[in-house]
């Protein structure tokens, strides 16, 4: 059963090589400066909210939540919650982890208030997109962006 809570601290460390693993096929390799962002859990837990799929004591997957004031936020309207680095493991893809850990930060938002929610995406990460379309999200092309010349990120969102 899966199970959504906040990332203890000794859980960092996991938790960031597990984001790492489940973004290699998306980066440029070990040097791409991304890989350290992924790897860093610990500034994630302190300038956002890091949250954490498990079942019993395994580690199924993570997502950071970027409530109000959040540095993490990029493509949020202030009425929105935004989530990003939703990361499940290889091997508990398809254990329905990515999608609590999405519904939760949809939680998270309505409990701050937000009237919506906004996230970014790669255009490659249709597993993560499939995800989305069923909690409701559509693509909101208005608010692509890319934060580095070669990376085109893509916006999806949806109104509570």
């Amino acid at each position: 059963m899966v199970e959504v809570r906040l990332a203890r601290t000794d859980e960092l460390d996991a938790v960031g090589e597990l984001t790492v693993r489940a973004y290699a096929a998306y980066t440029r390799g070990p040097a791409d400066p991304y890989v350290a962002r992924l790897r860093d859990a610990s500034s994630r837990a302190t300038a956002a909210e890091l949250w954490v799929a498990v079942d019993g004591d395994r580690l199924l997957g993570s997502v950071t939540c970027c409530p109000p004031g959040s540095s993490y936020r990029e493509v949020s309207l202030p009425d929105e919650g935004e989530f990003r680095m939703l990361a499940v493991a290889l091997d508990a893809r398809g254990s329905g982890a990515g999608t609590a850990l999405a519904a939760h930060c949809e939680e998270r938002a309505r409990e701050h208030g937000a009237l919506g929610m906004a996230l970014s995406s790669l255009a490659e990460m249709t597993a993560a997109h499939r995800i989305y379309a069923r909690l409701g999200y559509a693509r909101d092309p208005t608010r692509d962006w890319s934060p580095l010349p070669g990376v085109e990120l893509i916006t999806f969102a949806k109104r509570f």
